[in-house]
């Protein structure tokens, strides 16, 4: 029996968000969460399961040779080792959208994590300890702490806060005060503004 993926979409476009922004790459969006966050903008239960030749077929029909995996949780997909190691063999760099909650495989060359605020208890109990970069959405009056928490439990070079879109409407002043509140309480400030740049200019 051939394995098969839970795939949402695979598409070509720009990163809209985090250290990455504007760099070209495929998106390889997988079906599943181990999460449920009443503002996710992704439809992960809408997908349809294909082999790894399938989906190798869907990525090699774009240019970019930087494949960015994402879901849903793309960590909770049995088999995903084998597929990253695949597109690895291919020449492929391999970044990784992550809420964090689960190892992230040896072959990716960059993690981006959301934690969620939501699942704060989660993350008190287990969670990665490294990630390229930390972004987490400001979705809850008190993220300040969760922020902090957070940046305690993972090292990463880049920390984000984003505002959190509910109803089209972006709380970004609010999110604008709170990098200013961060960065007062440490002594080298390092947390910045990200924003979902493809929603403001209208790409996928």
């Amino acid at each position: 029996m051939q394995i098969c993926y839970p795939i949402v979409e695979i598409f070509e476009s720009l990163q809209g968000e985090g250290f990455n922004t504007g760099m070209p790459a495929v998106f390889l969006r997988f079906g599943k969460c181990n999460l449920a966050c009443p503002w996710c903008d992704t439809d992960y239960h809408t997908f349809q399961q294909l082999t790894l030749q399938q989906i190798a077929e869907k990525v090699a029909r774009f240019s970019s040779k930087n494949l960015i995996i994402t879901g849903g949780e793309p960590t909770i997909q049995p088999n995903l080792r084998k597929l990253l190691t695949y597109f690895k063999q291919q020449g492929y760099f391999l970044a990784i959208e992550t809420n964090g909650l689960k190892e992230v495989p040896p072959q990716i060359d960059y993690i981006a994590t959301s934690p969620k605020r939501l699942y704060q208890e989660k993350y008190l109990q287990r969670c990665i300890t490294f990630a390229d970069e930390v972004r987490i959405v400001n979705d809850e009056p008190d993220i300040i702490t969760f922020c902090q928490m957070i940046a305690g439990k993972i090292q990463a070079e880049h920390y984000y806060l984003s505002p959190c879109e509910r109803n089209g409407e972006m709380n970004l002043l609010d999110t604008l005060q709170k990098i200013g509140q961060l960065n007062a309480l440490s002594a080298k400030p390092k947390w910045q503004l990200s924003l979902q740049t493809h929603k403001i200019i209208g790409i996928e």
